[in-house]
């Protein structure tokens, strides 16, 4: 009988994802549906960066690129490390992928072997435990709630060590919820990492511009963590560059030469043009990526302000990213006659079809008592989805 692989068997796909294209093919009914499931900054990537990506196909950088990436993009990656994190590596420590999706799973791929533990506080993002699984390796979460503002303590990570943990997938800025690490938080994490030999730490960035309490921390900076440490980043979030898709690791040579032996065998090396316009995006004027800051930030006060307004809901204050990830569990049980709740994804798809708004429900993310709303729309949007959600969540009885 045909039928897929075992290592696919073991794959969800993503709610993320399907809750997008759900919301799309209602839109294309001719619903007007606000789309608050996708994690995706609505600006455009600025036009000084499309300019470099322009000059760059003048310019015919349209050949095989290296596989690690461009020497000129890994040098600007490098800088860019230096002078906003402290932190020094060198160009053999760098390798670019295909957005920073490719780059978590390239080091999961390259570090994880069949049965080992990688921890994951929950809520993740939905496709740590799925790369995880795929690299035949054990998700162990920890559970860092609402009540702990979805933060894991140093007591809780030394308690899920066992002899076969190997790595750790840590988020902040996070998806889905918008915490931040502080210093002194991730220097707690970090000691406990330390007592433990062969424990590394996947220390995803990716939204580090998009912070509202000031600089961005990393792992990375304690004395000891370097060689702990694989940092994702890219410019999907901060230059509004989802597309272009252009992430990077920066790690132990030894890890990056695993991972380029890896990257070599099924995608090569990123797209030609958009190295090119990442480059420049990373040695040009920064101004862009404040404006943008400054945007996601009175967003992030007007949908907190509206969200607390809503009966029911539980509302945290998101520290960064462009999520909010209100617990609605109150509602669990509830009916307005025709649908009942009974969890987050049944939330999440009565506010679809009820309120026309699309959310993901927590369930996707390892926490059933929130959902998640992005708030990288505009601000009418905003106020238009959480009109609709107000009304939609007083129906419930």
């Amino acid at each position: 009988m045909a039928k897929l692989s075992n290592r696919l068997q073991r794959l969800a796909p993503s709610a993320t994802l399907a809750m997008s294209q759900k919301s799309s093919e209602m839109k294309a009914q001719g619903i007007d549906v606000i789309n608050m499931s996708v994690g995706e900054p609505d600006f455009n990537t600025p036009d000084l960066i499309k300019h470099a990506a322009k000059k760059a196909i003048d310019e015919n950088y349209s050949t095989y690129s290296p596989v690690p990436g461009y020497a000129d993009l890994r040098k600007a990656i490098v800088k860019k490390l230096k002078n906003e994190n402290n932190l020094e590596y060198t160009m053999n420590e760098v390798l670019v992928s295909n957005g920073a999706k490719q780059s978590v799973c390239n080091t999961v791929m390259a570090l994880v072997e069949d049965g080992d533990e990688v921890i994951i506080p929950t809520p993740y993002w939905v496709s740590y435990p799925q790369m995880v699984l795929l690299a035949g390796g054990v998700p162990v979460y920890v559970e860092a709630g609402f009540d702990q503002n979805f933060k894991m303590t140093p007591e809780q990570l030394e308690a899920a060590i066992t002899p076969k943990t190997r790595l750790i997938i840590l988020c902040s800025p996070s998806n889905p919820t918008g915490s931040v690490y502080s210093k002194e938080e991730l220097e707690g994490l970090a000691n406990v990492i330390k007592k433990h030999e062969d424990l590394f730490i996947l220390a995803d960035e990716i939204y580090e511009h998009i912070n509202y309490i000031g600089k961005h921390e990393s792992i990375a900076q304690f004395e000891g963590m370097k060689e702990r440490t694989i940092i994702v980043n890219g410019v999907s979030k901060a230059y509004a560059m989802t597309g272009w898709r252009i992430g990077y690791i920066a790690a132990p040579e030894w890890i990056v030469k695993g991972c380029n032996k890896l990257q070599g065998q099924y995608t090569s090396g990123p797209c030609s043009v958009s190295q090119k316009a990442a480059e420049f995006a990373y040695t040009a004027d920064q101004s862009c990526v404040e404006e943008m800051r400054v945007a996601f930030e009175r967003r992030r006060n007007l949908i907190v302000e509206l969200a607390k307004d809503i009966p029911g809901l539980e509302v945290n204050v998101p520290e960064g990213a462009f999520y909010l990830f209100p617990k609605c569990s109150s509602f669990y049980g509830k009916s307005d006659g025709t649908t009942t709740i009974n969890n987050s994804t049944d939330l999440a798809m009565y506010l679809l079809e009820k309120g026309h708004v699309a959310t993901v429900g927590g369930d996707a993310f390892g926490d059933s008592e929130c959902f998640r709303m992005s708030y990288a729309t505009s601000d009418e949007n905003i106020i238009e989805a959480m009109r609709r959600i107000k009304n939609a969540l007083s129906e419930l009885k």
